[in-house]
């Protein structure tokens, strides 16, 4: 396995393990879904994961992925609004 194949694949857990950790903060209420850390984690995994699955040719993956990006980003500008 080449040092660039493992960074990628280290990218792919590191998203995985941040959305997985969101959505258990979230179900057992630590967080709530308007919460900026629960977005950001939401923003940062999917990235993670649109750099490894796109990288492994796994397009849908991908493309899921940034639309899931763009729905945390959204939700963070919104949210981001109303403390104004």
């Amino acid at each position: 396995m080449t040092p660039e194949r493992i960074l990628i694949e280290t990218i792919g857990w590191i998203g995985a393990v941040t959305i997985l950790v969101a959505y258990i903060l979230l179900s057992t209420g630590r967080l709530g879904g308007q919460s900026r850390l629960y977005q950001w984690m939401n923003v940062v995994g999917a990235a993670c994961f649109v750099l490894n699955s796109g990288y492994n040719g796994a397009i849908p993956s991908a493309a899921l992925n940034v639309v899931w990006a763009g729905i945390g980003l959204y939700t963070l500008w919104q949210v981001a609004r109303r403390g104004r």
